[in-house]
């Protein structure tokens, strides 16, 4: 899992991930964010204070700041939407706008440090339709549409310009704080993890390890690179997920996935979680000592993900969601005052998934 999504994900008999399902039934841009009531924080929760929820319906996920705090991107699928578009919006939720092209399927967004222009994968210039998804007889899996490219823009969505070629996915691309871009990618034949340049040149792969690396982002001073994956030895778990592969899938519960942190030119990878089930979506605190992340380790094979805090070498694990639901996404305000992320809680409809943020505690 953003991506997770990046991450356009639909899952089957666990949780409606963000990015999936049909459109909502009230746009984000019908009012500023207001409490969050039904959908409130929990007695347990006691990072979070003042919740608000920014989006009302549909599938709404993987929204992160720019860079000086001022606003969000996010992708939803929501009515007059019929699958995952980039907006961006002011941190009330108000001033919604689509930045990309409204064609084909996007995933995550990102703004450059320069707040002026962004960057997302979209399926576009592989037809203007929706891509087709895997059916419930595939069971959990996510779709890695080989006709994913990264394309950059101006904030407002125009200026748009192709910077990835290569067939396969590209997606999951987040930027550091010089501008380094880095997204994981299928075009070795393998989920890897690669670095580029902003205007899409001088890529490098960063991981060599077979099995399901991905979403990338950078640590606050640029230095590291959290992310979450697998390492598969030789074996069955292997040939399954090279077989889904090869069909444009990845089943993200066929074996565990967990965070694991590199040097930004990829050497000195070391695991940071060892704790079963699906761990993903990981994002540093400004602090960049901790690693908040999603996981279902407490409930492997049900459908409530929680956010949990971790320091870089493993210890201090710390749940910080207790919501019975799907918690997801998480990211730091560059202050560290607010956390933002998506969610289930509170759903007008079962499966909506919505972006909120809250004051963090600490």
């Amino acid at each position: 899992m953003r991506k997770a999504a990046s991450w356009q994900v639909v899952v089957v008999g666990l949780v409606a991930v963000a990015a999936a399902g049909c459109a909502g039934d009230e746009p984000a841009t019908q009012g500023p964010a207001a409490p969050a009531a039904s959908g409130g924080t929990t007695a347990e929760e006691v990072h979070l204070t003042n919740l608000r929820q920014l989006t009302f319906g549909g599938q709404n996920a993987e929204a992160y700041y720019a860079f000086d705090g001022s606003r969000l991107i996010f992708q939803t699928t929501r009515e007059g939407v019929s699958c995952d578009q980039i907006y961006t919006m002011d941190l009330d939720g108000t001033n919604a706008q689509i930045v990309s092209t409204g064609d084909g399927r996007t995933t995550c967004g990102y703004f450059f440090p320069d707040g002026e222009s962004i960057l997302y994968a979209s399926t576009h210039l592989g037809g203007a339709d929706c891509p087709p998804e895997p059916g419930f007889d595939q069971g959990y899996v996510w779709a890695m549409h080989d006709s994913y490219d990264i394309f950059t823009a101006n904030a407002d969505g125009s200026g748009l310009t192709r910077i990835t070629e290569t067939d396969g996915y590209d997606a999951e691309a987040t930027i550091g704080p010089d501008g380094t871009v880095v997204f994981t990618s299928v075009r070795d034949g393998d989920m890897e993890i690669y670095s580029m340049n902003g205007d899409g040149s001088d890529v490098r792969r960063l991981t060599n390890s077979p099995g399901p690396d991905g979403g990338p982002f950078f640590s606050p001073d640029g230095s590291r690179i959290v992310f979450r994956g697998r390492s598969l030895e030789p074996g069955p778990d292997l040939d399954g997920y090279q077989s889904q592969l090869d069909q444009g899938l990845w089943s993200p519960n066929a074996t565990a996935i967990d965070v694991f942190v590199m040097d930004a030119d990829g050497s000195n990878r070391r695991q940071v979680t060892d704790l079963g089930g699906a761990s993903f979506a990981p994002f540093w605190h400004p602090d960049g000592e901790r690693i908040i992340f999603a996981s279902n380790w407490h409930n492997p094979e049900g459908r409530n993900f929680d956010l949990f805090m971790i320091y870089e070498d493993g210890s201090g694990l710390e749940r910080i969601t207790f919501d019975n639901t799907f918690d997801s996404f998480p990211m730091f305000s560059p202050d560290g005052r607010y956390l933002v992320f998506a969610s289930n809680r509170g759903a007008r409809t079962e499966g909506d998934t919505n972006v909120f943020i809250a004051d963090w505690v600490e």
